[in-house]
């Protein structure tokens, strides 16, 4: 599945305004072991403060990395946070892309609403839309979370998206879980018998099914490299 993924588009695949020129993105780490990160990580207010230096620092709009980085963020949030370290979920299965609230997010490719959910715990996804795509006879999902309420409104199961059609928009800290807004963006090969939902941060106990069933996104967005984790 990840040489198919790969085959998909030679050029990168936007999930996010694409008014937002690719030569606006910069990679980030939000990662444990970045020594940057000095201020309260349960902050959303500070979160949003440092990207926004982040993004003024290098005169760029859209940040993004984070696939299977291990993230102290999770820990002020007893739904990942577990007693010991091998089941501690704080691996991240997607990439994020943080800019700002309000903005459009994109279907990445043709396909049709599988679910859709409002995942309210604190820490948690908030609105969040599920794609199914088939293509060439693979089946495979894709995963927009930290959405606004707003995107929940009139989206049915089964209907029918285009590819880089507007699907919704970001939400703020507010609704998004409390986090600076961002888009969680995901792949998932089985979906398994979740709805509107699945899991987004993994254990090192769980790691290596998480791996092979949530490829790199970066597989299908293609953005530059630099601190991104090649599978």
């Amino acid at each position: 599945m990840t040489d198919f993924l790969r085959s998909i588009s030679q050029q990168p695949l936007p999930v996010v305004d694409i008014s937002i020129s690719f030569n606006e993105y910069k990679p980030i780490s939000i990662a444990a072991s970045n020594k940057e990160l000095t201020f309260d990580v349960a902050s959303s207010k500070e979160w949003e403060a440092y990207l926004e230096s982040y993004l003024l620092k290098h005169k760029k709009t859209v940040a993004f990395g984070g696939y299977l980085e291990i993230r102290d963020i999770y820990s002020r949030s007893e739904h990942f946070n577990k007693l010991s370290e091998e089941n501690q979920r704080n691996i991240h299965l997607g990439i994020d892309l943080w800019c700002d609230a309000g903005t459009g997010i994109l279907a990445v490719l043709e396909g049709e609403i599988h679910s859709f959910k409002n995942n309210v715990n604190y820490g948690d996804y908030g609105p969040t839309i599920i794609i199914k795509h088939s293509i060439e006879g693979n089946e495979f999902y894709s995963l927009y979370g930290h959405l606004s309420l707003a995107s929940l409104a009139g989206i049915s199961v089964g209907k029918k998206v285009k590819q880089g059609e507007k699907i919704g928009t970001l939400g703020d800290s507010t609704v998004n879980g409390d986090y600076a807004p961002h888009l969680h963006f995901q792949l998932i090969i089985d979906i398994e018998d979740y709805k509107g939902d699945y899991p987004g941060v993994s254990s090192k106990k769980t790691l290596d099914f998480y791996k092979q069933n949530c490829p790199n996104p970066n597989l299908l967005l293609k953005l530059p490299q630099e601190n991104l984790i090649e599978e």
